[in-house]
């Protein structure tokens, strides 16, 4: 059997990437279809395979200004002549599941989310504008809107991130979804017991509107406690200007220093709403405990009162009364490392192999 993936973009190992990573082995000789890639920020696993990107490689600024070129990627993804499959998996939060097959190959969907900016996240993706600016963004996102859905017919089967997702595919896409976690490196994100807590508390994000990292900044610079900043993007000279000299962004970290950082916090700070959010349980898988906006994905991957706190009210008083309800309660490390472990990376790929040999002998014979 000849299997094919697809993948939005390659310029990283994020939590998309380490799922992609995964099929990698599974399907060692696959060819991976994707909008760009760049090459030394993805792992020796992905490199190996035979990757085609498509002609947006070659345009100028790619690598730092991709976000630009937002209109240009169903054409794009649409342009590719794969090679033939019986199978097609797409991992896919943009346009990765508009990749063409032929009619008689079966197309397997792993979704990070629907569309993301075209589905009522608008504001959280591209900020404030002025008025002809977000007429101009809005006209490009009614577009992508429409392409997003047409392009659900070429997929035979969803497999969502989360619950939180399942029903938002429903919801968007009308389509049912089974739900597989994605992988979390438990085997590298581990406690040490030599190691102990400190006082600060800790973020590890993308610097972008929708993480509400300007909101933690806030609450944080009211509370005088020390929090670190671990990350990068676009928003982070306003961030650095709005914070108190308590906060301390370090830019992105190497997974040692990382799993370092989670070691030592107090707490990590989760403000957004998240898909799914692998970062809490990296730090639950570290042996720590999280403060997580009670939205989304953390709610399937954090235990209230027992690896964490919820805040409820999206706002600068719901975040500052949970980080102080955190603060007069008493968590067990063996119940944060216990609750990782249920999404660890071994896990996923048994989960998502059978996910995988279900779907096909569902369809029959290839």
């Amino acid at each position: 059997m000849k299997v094919a993936l697809s993948h939005d973009w390659l310029n990283g190992m994020r939590g998309g990437e380490k799922c992609l990573e995964v099929l990698c082995e599974l399907y060692p000789d696959s060819p991976i279809y994707t909008l760009f890639y760049e090459r030394g920020k993805i792992s020796e696993t992905i490199a190996k395979h035979p990757i085609h990107p498509s002609a947006l490689q070659h345009f100028p600024g790619i690598f730092s200004s991709y976000r630009y070129y937002l209109p240009l990627y169903p054409r794009l993804i649409e342009s590719f002549r794969p090679e033939e499959c019986d199978l097609l998996i797409s991992t896919n939060h943009c346009v990765a599941k508009g990749l063409k097959k032929r009619k008689s190959a079966r197309h397997l969907c792993y979704c990070f989310t629907p569309m993301r900016y075209a589905w009522g996240f608008f504001d959280e993706y591209f900020g404030k504008k002025n008025k002809v600016s977000q007429w101009m963004i809005r006209s490009v996102i009614d577009r992508m809107k429409e392409w997003d859905l047409r392009s659900n017919e070429g997929v035979d089967h969803f497999i969502a991130i989360s619950h939180h997702i399942r029903e938002r595919i429903l919801k968007c896409y009308g389509r049912e979804a089974e739900v597989v976690y994605p992988p979390v490196d438990t085997d590298f994100y581990t406690p040490d017991p030599g190691v102990q807590p400190e006082d600060f508390y800790l973020i590890v994000s993308a610097l972008v509107p929708y993480k509400k990292i300007d909101l933690a900044v806030r609450v944080f610079n009211r509370l005088g406690r020390r929090l670190i900043i671990i990350g990068d993007g676009p928003e982070r000279k306003l961030l650095e200007a709005q914070a108190s000299k308590n906060i301390r962004f370090l830019g992105w970290q190497p997974q040692e220093a990382l799993r370092d950082h989670y070691r030592r916090t107090k707490a990590l700070i989760f403000p957004g709403e998240e898909d799914f959010g692998i970062v809490p349980v990296e730090v639950q898988s570290s042996g720590r405990f999280v403060i997580a906006y009670a939205k989304g994905g953390a709610l399937e991957t954090v235990l209230d009162r027992k690896t964490g706190v919820f805040f409820r009210s999206p706002d600068e008083a719901g975040l500052e009364q949970a980080v102080l309800n955190y603060e007069t309660e008493h968590f067990l490390p063996q119940a944060a490392r216990e609750n990782a472990l249920k999404f660890s990376r071994q896990r996923f790929k048994s989960e998502i192999d059978r996910s995988i040999r279900r779907f096909l002998s569902s369809a029959g014979p290839v």
